[in-house]
């Protein structure tokens, strides 16, 4: 036997900041840690159970006996420590703790394991990751590419079922996408890459957002230093990784979070908080500093140790209202009466605070649903201090519009307007996400209306409209090239659609509408701006067509974007400029290039003098039918 010694990584100062909820650098204290002490090869443990009686470390290194009893603290933390010799890398281990109440025994998962088991197994690996990183250039230029004035493209990815190998049948290790996943994402022009939850989690149905182990990078696809390789292209080929994260509820799993040391130590004690009626799940605590400092942690730790560009901060809304889908007297007000969560709201601050002072050069996203105000405003001026908010709004809208026949868009054109009379409210990122594509809702292509040749053309011009409006934007997989079905997490995307030129030419839309994303500097210099955007015609109920202009730095940048939501072409079409020119079409949805039907305006137009729409000047167009075309100032 090699008994426990004594021996600690903690500083007074640590527990300190453990204790008030400010410590943001756990992973570096708790967990496993394989070191050399006096000599002597070995793994120091350290674990978090203040209502236990005793803590062993048992593994396959004393066959789950209870041999090996850790040590605790002098000093009232709750924190259990201790050195096991001859033990390290690649040991599997659990914490079994005896409870002070009621005799009771848990056999846990280590909350800061940096490795799991391969579910369904549970148990945590003792791993000493060593990754010698390539990505200096971009980490240098980060900033640049993570600022809010420049082109932010996400392309959001399941990570087993984005293509699989249909050779063995099994989805691609994170070595294989750093190959196939890396290459395509560059050569269709997105900025960013999002993955749906990465950390290890028990149940594939829940698509990674019911997570038990917080530091470790599921072992469906490789070890941690597998995926370190994987962001390391990434950032080889420009490309950001911004990586979900799930702050709002955790599963029940007996080896998970819950009932850690036989209390309800991460997890609300009260119900009305601590429990999700939705998700069937355990909700933090979040008045417990500890937790704060548990959260708060490893958020840092994907910043720090994987150089994840960004968070995008799963289910926010559900966080922030004490009556997220509870009925009357299921939740219980805050001190004011009011239904905010306000424990959260000091802790989300708190937790944006922290990461833009660490990591300046991030981006923190908010999943947030509601008109809860000045989300992505800095915490300086009462703002939760996200760098950007989602904007369900404009998502619920578009489709709904989208979904509608031509013939009766008429009578809902406010629908496709509307999101401009708030849009410069919060920083905002347009999704088309996973969550648009599942549970019967069809796929993105599924919801257009008309003929097969109608239902491409919508689709197109659902997503001019989408790259134009201003702020960011995000795109779910397979919805590039018009995937047709449902998305299934079981089972690889329609790659074969791409042998038809009809989704070929979808996708070479999406494409170039990166491109242009990119090179033209009035799609992203002020897109989080009013001063970037500027109706022209936004009334044309009858037509169904709306004008606008989307506004650089430099008035030459400006773009003039004309959009026509009805399969009628439009000919003579007036409205007015603010400039005479010349204009030139640069990009055009209804281009045979992908997949239209040629109709386009290939002269060069000088505006008239005779003004409209307030405006000095005004030109007269062909409109393509179901179709965005963009001009710019040569």
């Amino acid at each position: 036997m090699n008994p426990v010694k004594p021996h600690s990584l903690f500083s007074g100062f640590d527990i300190d900041l453990f204790r008030a909820g400010k410590h943001t650098r756990l992973y570096e204290k708790l967990g496993a840690h394989p070191m050399t002490l006096n000599g002597e090869e070995g793994t120091y443990f350290a674990v978090w159970a203040p209502s236990a009686k005793t803590v062993f470390v048992v593994g396959n290194f004393n066959h789950f006996t209870e041999s090996h009893e850790l040590y605790v603290r002098w000093d009232g933390s709750g924190i259990w420590e201790g050195f096991i010799p001859n033990v390290g890398h690649g040991e599997i281990y659990k914490y079994k703790i005896h409870s002070h109440y009621n005799g009771i025994v848990t056999e846990k998962a280590d909350p800061f394991a940096r490795y799991c088991e391969h579910p369904p197994m549970t148990a945590s690996i003792i791993w000493d990751s060593k990754f010698d990183w390539e990505d200096s250039n971009w980490m240098q230029k980060r900033a640049e590419h993570n600022a809010l004035d420049k082109p932010f493209s996400v392309y959001e990815i399941h990570a087993g079922s984005w293509r699989r190998n249909t050779i063995e049948n099994r989805s691609l290790t994170y070595r294989e996408m750093a190959d196939e996943l890396v290459n395509y994402v560059s050569e269709m022009e997105f900025t960013h890459v999002e993955f749906m939850p990465i950390m290890e989690y028990p149940y594939d149905p829940s698509w990674g957002y019911q997570l038990v182990g917080y530091f470790a990078p599921t072992s469906r696809f490789g070890a941690p230093e597998d995926f370190k390789y994987l962001i390391n292209a990434f950032h080889q080929k420009g490309i950001g990784v911004i990586l979900d994260w799930v702050p709002s509820h955790f599963p029940s799993d007996a080896h998970g979070l819950g009932n850690f040391d036989g209390t309800h130590l991460y997890e609300h004690p009260d119900i009305r908080k601590g429990y999700h009626p939705d998700w069937k799940s355990l909700i933090f605590n979040y008045e417990r500093p500890e937790v704060r400092s548990f959260l708060m942690s490893n958020a840092i730790f994907w910043l720090d140790q994987f150089h994840a560009d960004g968070l995008r901060v799963d289910a926010v809304a559900s966080m922030l209202y004490l009556d997220y889908s509870r009925k009357d007297g299921e939740w219980e007000p805050n001190k004011y009466g009011g239904r905010e969560n306000l424990a959260v709201i000091d802790f989300l601050k708190d937790l944006n605070k922290h990461i833009y002072h660490d990591f300046p050069d991030v981006q923190t996203i908010a999943e947030e649903s509601t008109s809860f105000p000045m989300v992505s405003r800095p915490t300086s001026i009462g703002g939760l201090g996200f760098g950007m908010k989602w904007m369900m709004g404009w998502m619920h809208d578009t489709l709904e519009y989208f979904k509608k026949e031509p013939i009766y868009r008429k009578h809902h054109h406010n629908d496709i307007s509307f999101s401009l009379t708030y849009a410069f409210t919060e920083n905002f990122m347009l999704p088309l996400s996973h969550d648009e594509v599942v549970y019967g809702k069809h796929s993105i292509m599924g919801r257009m209306p008309g003929d097969n040749w109608q239902r491409r053309a919508n689709l197109r011009l659902l997503y001019g409209c989408m790259f134009t409006h201003p702020g960011t934007n995000l795109l779910f997989m397979g919805a590039e090239f018009g995937q047709e079905a449902e998305w299934n997490f079981e089972t690889s995307l329609d790659w074969h659609l791409l042998d038809n030129p009809d989704y070929k030419g979808i996708q070479s839309w999406v494409k170039s509408l990166n491109q242009l994303y990119k090179n033209r500097p009035a799609l992203y210099e002020l897109q989080f701006n009013a001063s970037g955007f500027q109706w022209i015609s936004y009334n044309d109920h009858e037509n169904s067509i709306l004008v606008y202009l989307r506004k650089g730095k430099n008035p030459k940048d400006d773009l003039l974007i004309v959009a026509n939501f009805t399969p009628v072409v439009r000919d003579n079409y007036r409205f007015g400029v603010p400039v005479q020119g010349p204009w030139k079409e640069i990009l055009c949805s209804d281009d045979t290039a992908f997949g239209g039907s040629g109709v386009m305006n290939h002269s060069e137009i000088l505006a008239d003098t005779e003004g409209m729409h307030q405006l000095p000047y005004s030109i007269s167009l062909t409109l393509p039918p179901l179709a965005i075309s963009i001009y710019a100032l040569k």
